[in-house]
């Protein structure tokens, strides 16, 4: 995508940062010569390292957030700008500024709501073989739980529409965010894509804030809350099955006396059995009641979202589309030749 296609459009880089004052001035620097038209923000999330002054000595507006977790960062910053585009990076510098335009593009020709830069070589950084488990291990709960939208749910290099972040409810509060923003939009049937970038390893001096259990416990519980809100049938399904399987298992001996002996002996064991039957019951019926709110639920989202502008409507035989409030006969002299040929 050339400057000039993106001079028309109003784009945000995001940047959440925590203790990142090693590397965020360069970041800024980077993605100030990337992307000329973009406005820049710095969120400090209770730095105290010096980050938000390197940041803003680099040309960043820097705003701070004192609820500490990357979630409640990225819920300020979807909340407080308004913008086009959304690019959303970290300042550590493991990700190149100059894929931006390549996200962006992809947004824009493939007219989806976001765009996941999915991270080229994430198994052998931070040296820490926690983390490159935790990522497949991630990554395949995912596909089981969710779908098959995304190789790589943990990436926080992306691109949103306005549609989408406009609709993101943002309720984690740490590291578990990029997670809720891959079920959101399976939930809602978005679309959505892909494209594999380079990933950079840390610079000496910084460091990463991600604890392999700490977080990956987080980043657990979030999967079990999400699928507990977004498929309670399968979720409160497999508790009653759980719960019938224990009952059979402790009704068994018992029917086997009673049909052999006609005799019970054992009746604590055969009154915790049908305690725990009645239990499966009444789990697989608030699955059903459940399950019916959340697709209602799920209706009420994508309505939101469906009254939200898209970023590139589809045009008509009667009436041009538009862009950003502008008529396309108006910008067709703006794009380039290059991303024609790309979007065609």
């Amino acid at each position: 995508m050339s400057h000039t296609a993106a001079s028309s459009l109003d784009i945000a880089v995001l940047l959440p940062c925590y203790n990142e004052a090693a590397t965020i001035g360069q970041v800024v620097s980077d993605f100030r010569a990337a992307l000329p038209e973009a406005k820049i923000y710095v969120y400090d999330n209770n730095s105290t390292d010096g980050t938000a002054l390197k940041a803003m000595l680099a040309g960043a507006t820097v705003v701070r957030e004192r609820r500490q977790g990357k979630g409640h960062v990225v819920r300020r910053m979807f909340c407080d700008i308004d913008a086009d585009i959304y690019i959303m990076a970290d300042g550590d510098g493991t990700y190149g500024p100059a894929d931006a335009e390549e996200l962006i593009r992809t947004l824009i020709t493939e007219r989806v709501d976001m765009v996941v830069g999915t991270r080229r070589g994430v198994q052998d950084d931070a040296g820490r073989q926690g983390h490159a488990f935790g990522n497949r291990l991630f990554n395949q709960l995912y596909r089981v739980l969710f779908g098959n939208d995304f190789t790589d749910i943990l990436s926080g290099y992306r691109a949103f529409s306005r549609r989408y972040v406009k609709s993101f409810p943002a309720v984690s509060a740490g590291f578990e965010i990029e997670t809720e923003m891959s079920v959101h939009a399976s939930r809602l049937k978005l679309p959505v894509c892909e494209i594999e970038l380079d990933y950079g390893r840390r610079p000496e001096g910084s460091h990463s804030k991600l604890s392999t259990f700490k977080d990956g416990f987080k980043i657990l519980w979030m999967f079990a809350m999400l699928m507990k809100e977004t498929r309670p049938f399968a979720f409160f399904g497999l508790i009653a099955a759980g719960l019938m399987g224990v009952s059979l298992a402790a009704m068994a001996p018992v029917l086997y006396e009673f049909f052999t002996t006609g005799l019970v002996s054992r009746m604590p064991t055969w009154i915790g059995a049908t305690a725990l039957m009645m239990m499966s019951f009444l789990s697989f019926t608030a699955a059903l009641i459940l399950d019916s709110l959340a697709r209602s639920r799920a209706e009420q989202l994508r309505i939101h979202y469906l009254t939200l502008p898209a970023l590139a409507p589809s045009t008509s035989a009667k009436e041009p589309a538009t862009e950003v409030g502008k008529p396309r006969r108006e910008r067709s002299s703006k794009v380039s030749t290059k991303d024609a040929s790309r979007a065609a």
